[in-house]
Order: structure tokens, then C-alpha cells, then sequence
């Protein structure tokens, strides 16, 4: 990535920037073994978190709102996760839900996402103002 934005400098990089990356490089390069340490670490506190408490529990998914950290505990475990429309705030800004699961639980997860949708109707059309 570093090397492609490199020829690319002339395009988007004065928006975004590449220093992250820069960064990130340096530290995998100069603490490669923390790193791998605490990925293990991160996949470790996934299988005895989340996935320990929905096999005992025998959960077909967990729930939580969109616009939290769901979305990286999934990650990190390398579990699924779909967002479906929940509603609407004060302002008319939509939020959603998101379902996780476990690995290979994407047929379920699609099956219970879609039920929700069915049942609550809460997605709305967009609509643009002239």
C-alpha cells in the first residue's frame, strides 16, 4: 500500500495522508514479535469471550448497536457480523443493528437479518430534497 500511494502521491494522498501506514510498518518491523503476540493474545480473549459464551449458551447470534466497537471484536476473531436499518433518531438519521456469529454462521445470520427487516419495516425509502 505504502508503495502504490507512493505513485500515486499526486492523487488523494494530500487528503488522507499515508503516514498511519508509515507508522504501522515501522512498529511491525521493529516489534514484530509483540505484534504476533498480540494478535494471539486478541484471538485467544475472542475464542474464550464470544465464542465460549455462545456455544455454552448455544446462541444462534449476539446483538448489538451499529455504532459501537461490534464491528472490531468481530473482526478480530474473524467472525461475521450484518447491519440491518433499526430506526431513526430525533433528526431523521437512520442507525442500525448489527448480528454477529460464528465462523460459518453467515446462512443463519442472513436468515435472522432478513426476518427483522420483514417484521419491522423500519427501512424508508431515501428521499432528496430540491
Amino acid at each position: 500500500m505504502i508503495l502504490i500511494n507512493g505513485y500515486l502521491a499526486q492523487e488523494k494522498l494530500k487528503e488522507y495522508g499515508q503516514d498511519i501506514f508509515i507508522l504501522a510498518e515501522c512498529l511491525n518491523r521493529s516489534n514484530r514479535s509483540q505484534v504476533k503476540r498480540a494478535i494471539s493474545n486478541l484471538k485467544e480473549l475472542s475464542r474464550n469471550g464470544i465464542e465460549k459464551v455462545m456455544r455454552e449458551k448455544k446462541l444462534d447470534a449476539i446483538l448489538a448497536p451499529a455504532n459501537t466497537p461490534v464491528y472490531t471484536i468481530l473482526a478480530i476473531g474473524g467472525y461475521p457480523g450484518i447491519t440491518v436499518p433499526a430506526g431513526y433518531d430525533e433528526e431523521g438519521v437512520p442507525f442500525g443493528i448489527c448480528f454477529g456469529g460464528l465462523r460459518g454462521s453467515e446462512p443463519k445470520l442472513i436468515e435472522i437479518a432478513y426476518s427483522f427487516e420483514q417484521a419491522t419495516h423500519i427501512r424508508r425509502p431515501l428521499t432528496f430534497k430540491s
